[in-house]
């Protein structure tokens, strides 16, 4: 579908009951359309269960789902140069399409790549009951903060079995990929004790206030058990299609680790489309929640480069950056679908920095797609007005490559 044919669709879009309200706002002398309805619902539920494994500040898979169905066919390359949990690298491989991703934090991948060849349930258990539980390893004390002590000695038996193979297969990467997710969370499907949900690890200093308030103990979790279900749970959906679409984009992928602005492991012009969420303006701390993660992969969280811009000179310079590795990657006539919020509740809408810096890279901005959802504070009041207001929403700045 071109640029024209989207904007004709988006028009008339009235799908969830709603139609769309269509307003336009100048940025330096170019006026885009803003297209505001609920474009896709916001039910996690509604996506395949292989999407849902927790990460900081990820979007739901129907955003990426959108964009690959309408500007590409079966066949054509998906990017996301900053791919975190994988939703557009896994949602492109589902839909048929090639996927390709990069981040510059070494986690993505662990958690990306094992999900684009799914092992069977049976390959799984029977991968965990050969496992040495018992392995007599250093335990790190204090992570008894989160984990039972026996608890602690299986996550630390597992760990080194991981760390210590010389070359993990399709199983181990799962096995590996489930644990990093169970680690923490607030429930007894994961290995510790309550705390903050799954996209983030607090300190252990935090976790003990936790503890305090609760009067609570770290209770025994069995770790095999847990994987296994957690298993099951993203397995759920997975048909004889979907699964050989997997299997077959899942050999053609393409996942780097390094920093968006340069990657050169990436062809000139072999990109159709690039769906993607950039680090927003000092939000999320990524080397903070992930530092147990980054223990259990033996990866050092304070050696991974990631920026946290605090000005926005700062951060529109370092988009304008990867905005110019897009444009030598995409193919002539491929889009960019970037997704931008709105920091400093909703005084700073992104998509005023990001469309400068796009428009320097020389790509060029086509529309503003506003996704409006049911939970949003704002919704059925939009107006021109409100464009300088902020919500809560999807906000997408699509452009092209001329």
């Amino acid at each position: 579908m071109s640029s024209e044919f989207l904007r004709a669709e988006l028009s008339t879009f009235a799908d969830f009951g709603e139609r769309t309200r269509v307003v336009s706002k100048d940025f330096e002398g170019t006026e885009l359309p803003h297209y505001v309805n609920e474009f896709w619902t916001s039910k996690q539920r509604a996506a395949h269960s292989l999407h849902e494994v927790s990460y900081r500040a990820c979007f739901k898979p129907q955003l990426p789902g959108f964009f690959i169905e309408r500007l590409t066919r079966p066949g054509d390359t998906v990017y996301d140069p900053f791919m975190g949990r994988g939703t557009t690298v896994l949602e492109a491989a589902l839909r048929d399409r090639i996927p390709l991703g990069n981040d510059i934090n070494p986690l993505a991948r662990i958690l990306v790549a094992p999900r684009l060849h799914p092992p069977s349930l049976e390959e799984i258990a029977a991968r965990l009951n050969e496992l040495d539980w018992t392995a007599k390893e250093p335990l790190e004390e204090d992570l008894l903060t989160f984990y039972h002590p026996e608890t602690l000695a299986e996550i630390t038996a597992l760990r080194h079995y991981l760390l210590q193979k010389e070359k993990l297969d399709h199983l181990d990467e799962w096995i590996r990929m489930v644990a990093t997710n169970r680690l923490t969370g607030h429930s007894k499907g994961f290995f510790s004790v309550y705390t903050l949900p799954p996209n983030q690890a607090v300190s252990l200093a935090s976790q003990r206030k936790i503890n305090e308030k609760r009067a609570q103990i770290p209770p025994r979790r069995e770790v095999a058990p847990i994987i296994l279900k957690k298993s099951r749970s993203l397995l759920l959906k997975l048909e004889p299609l979907l699964e050989g679409h997997l299997w077959k984009r899942g050999r053609e992928a393409n996942l780097h680790t390094g920093a968006a602005s340069k990657t050169p492991g990436i062809a000139n012009e072999s990109v159709d489309l690039v769906v993607t969420s950039p680090p927003f303006l000092n939000v999320v701390d990524y080397q903070g929640d992930n530092w147990l993660r980054c223990w259990f992969n033996g990866i050092n969280a304070n050696e991974v480069p990631i920026s946290i811009h605090r000005r926005p000179d700062d951060w529109q310079e370092a988009m304008k950056e990867v905005f110019c590795e897009l444009r030598r990657v995409l193919r002539s006539g491929g889009h960019v679908a970037f997704e931008v919020g709105e920091v400093n509740r909703g005084k700073l809408l992104m998509e005023e920095l990001v469309v400068p810096a796009g428009l320097a890279a020389g790509l060029k901005p086509e529309l503003i797609v506003i996704n409006e959802q049911n939970f949003t504070k704002t919704a059925n009041c939009w107006g021109v007005d409100n464009l300088g207001k902020g919500t809560n929403t999807n906000r997408i700045v699509l452009f092209t490559k001329p």
